[in-house]
């Protein structure tokens, strides 16, 4: 419950146009006294609140003004969550509040856990880290009451392993992430903090398959972006989405070597010609499908699916490269050039492939 009386006892006062001085006179108390209210220094006995009603022709609940949070459950989650979102400290009070009237919530024990950790992370407060580590660790047993995806076993280990880090405790991050790292989800965290300790050695496996799911990743996020754009006919995101990859999977060739990633970029590439010739820039077009031919042309010579052609990625154990694009970087050409549907454009980039 939050009260207003101080900033109300100011608001009638001055809609009446009195002074601090006229005001203390019609309630036979001092100036100082009304000072104090109006400061937040002190508060009006009952009696005295019940007078001022009576004198600003109000209720006692208007002039206290008070505000009743909602303290429903839902309400309280969210709550938590904003306090963690715009900083604001007072939410660990909130949170206490919360553990003692929902103690054994999943969502109001995982919320406090992250409001615990943001600020341990923003103070270097250990005894906050100290908190959100038992927090985690209850929210671990109380997990058969989420209904949130993307909350589950894993999630809330990689949670308690950062909390550790926080703490300094370096070594049981590292290995609570390893014992928890299904998909390589926590690959990036694992082989960062290994570098920070200098295990050098140790940490580039990590960092490689933390790269290499990265890239793969990016792919399938871009050519998503691209699908959208074109069906929103938005060309000029889809020709900025599609040249920054194509930019930087070149950046990834090592040695003049190709890689499967020059496979992967001509075929944007054509998508690129593609949505030039579409938006009427039929000069841009055809200059990306040569950039587009001579890049497959590359890739086909000496083709290459080893990850540890790419730059900046070692060998990784059992990894493997696949896409449905064709069998070779041409065939995913072709077939990115004929996705438009354009006679035309097929047209283009038959007359391109036969120079």
């Amino acid at each position: 419950m939050k009260m207003m009386l101080a900033e109300n006892i100011r608001a009638f006062r001055k809609e009446r146009s009195l002074t601090q001085e006229q005001l203390s006179e019609a309630l036979g108390v001092t100036a100082g006294a009304v000072y104090k209210w109006e400061a937040k220094l002190s508060i009006p006995e009952l009696e005295m609140i019940i007078q001022m009603a009576d004198f600003f022709d109000t209720s006692v609940d208007v002039l206290l003004g008070y505000q009743i949070k909602d303290n429903r459950l839902d309400a309280t989650v969210d709550r938590l969550r904003e306090y963690r979102r715009s900083k604001d400290r007072e939410g660990l009070a909130e949170a206490n509040k919360a553990l003692k009237k929902y103690p054994h919530s999943f969502r109001i024990v995982s919320e406090s856990a992250a409001l615990y950790s943001a600020f341990g992370y923003e103070s270097g407060d250990k005894a906050l880290f100290h908190r959100a580590l038992e927090l985690l660790e209850q929210s671990r047993l109380l997990l058969p009451q989420n209904e949130d995806p993307q909350i589950c076993e894993q999630t809330i280990c990689g949670r308690i392993a950062r909390t550790y880090l926080g703490l300094g405790e370096t070594d049981k991050a590292i290995e609570l992430w390893k014992a928890n790292n299904g998909d390589g989800v926590f690959s990036p965290l694992i082989g960062n903090s290994l570098a920070q300790s200098d295990r050098i050695e140790e940490a580039m496996p990590f960092l490689s398959e933390a790269l290499a799911k990265i890239l793969s990743d990016l792919i399938s996020t871009v050519i998503g972006y691209m699908n959208a754009y074109l069906k929103r006919g938005d060309h000029t995101s889809c020709q900025a989405i599609l040249g920054w990859t194509t930019g930087l999977l070149n950046g990834l060739r090592e040695d003049g070597k190709p890689n499967y990633f020059d496979r992967v970029g001509a075929v944007l590439l054509s998508a690129l010609a593609g949505s030039q010739f579409i938006s009427g820039q039929r000069d841009k077009a055809r200059d990306t499908l040569i950039k587009a031919k001579e890049l497959a042309v590359f890739f086909d010579a000496s083709p290459s699916y080893d990850e540890s052609d790419v730059r900046f990625i070692d060998r990784i154990e059992g990894a493997s490269a696949h896409d449905d694009m064709g069998a070779t970087a041409m065939d995913g050409v072709r077939n990115a050039v004929s996705q438009f549907d354009s006679d035309e454009f097929i047209a283009l980039w038959n007359a391109v492939s036969e120079e």
